[in-house]
């Protein structure tokens, strides 16, 4: 409670400052825009995703619906105008002593990357910034890298990550995963922008990959629309997606890829 009272005491007092905006607000809630910081800029950004699940009720022994969560905590700072650190907190609550089979969706710990924006908006035919990043957390070593693309048309941007992770287990298991991502979004007002946007995300062991392939790996395939809300130094993102890969599979026990994905993001600057 003391931590949601702080955030909302920060909130308040960034709506009541005014002044000009540097913040960086991210329009499709998946995918990073090229743009970065500028040089001495401080932004605090809180993910919630959530996806429909089932787990097995341990009093009863029936299949019970439930949500599974992921929250993450970003710090962003401008080192130079073209230089942009992060610095990610996340936590993955796992179902509860209620429920069995059931897991989470993610894995808690922290993260670290860079993104790097190369030239000015415009200056080549498609702007580009490159990203990188470290996660620790407490089932795994990930190792991430993005090349972030757009293309402006006025009030139309298309955009997409073209992102890929290596992820060292702890219990010795290596794999690459791939998670691409594609979008377009338009200013409608200043204040509001919509968008569509579509995911993918697949793994792919190097001991082999099973056969049949285990649903969980995917590639599993999510597309849906997308809105931003921006006041300037405060703005909120959210997008609703729906599976369009193994679209007829009921969700089963277990899963961590349900039929409906959303996430949401609240950025200020301070």
């Amino acid at each position: 409670m003391k931590v949601h009272a702080t955030v909302g005491g920060v909130v308040l007092g960034v709506l009541a400052m005014g002044g000009a905006a540097r913040a960086n607000p991210r329009a499709l809630p998946f995918t990073y825009p090229y743009q970065t910081l500028e040089k001495g800029a401080i932004e605090v950004e809180q993910f919630v995703d959530v996806t429909p699940s089932l787990a097995l009720s341990s009093s009863t022994g029936a299949p019970a619906n439930l949500g599974l969560f992921l929250f993450q905590t970003e710090f962003e700072y401008g080192l130079t105008d073209r230089l942009e650190l992060g610095l990610y907190f996340q936590f993955a609550p796992q179902a509860g002593d209620g429920f069995a089979g059931a897991g989470a969706l993610g894995s808690t710990g922290a993260k670290q990357r860079l993104r790097y924006r190369i030239g000015r908006e415009g200056e080549l035919p498609i702007d580009v910034s490159v990203y990188g990043e470290l996660t620790e957390t407490d089932r795994e070593f990930e190792i991430e890298a993005k090349v972030n693309l757009e293309k402006r048309f006025g009030a139309l941007r298309l955009m997409t990550n073209l992102w890929t992770e290596y992820e060292l287990y702890y219990d010795g298991k290596r794999e690459w995963v791939l998670n691409p991502t594609l979008g377009a979004t338009y200013q409608i007002l200043p204040e509001l922008h919509a968008g569509l946007e579509g995911w993918v995300r697949a793994e792919f062991p190097e001991a082999g990959v099973p056969d049949p392939r285990p649903f969980g790996l995917g590639p599993h395939a999510y597309v849906g629309p997308a809105f931003m809300f921006n006041f300037g130094r405060l703005w909120w993102s959210v997008g609703a997606y729906f599976r369009v890969s193994d679209a007829e599979r009921p969700v089963e026990v277990g899963d961590s890829f349900g039929k409906v994905w959303l996430r949401a993001i609240a950025g200020v600057e301070l």
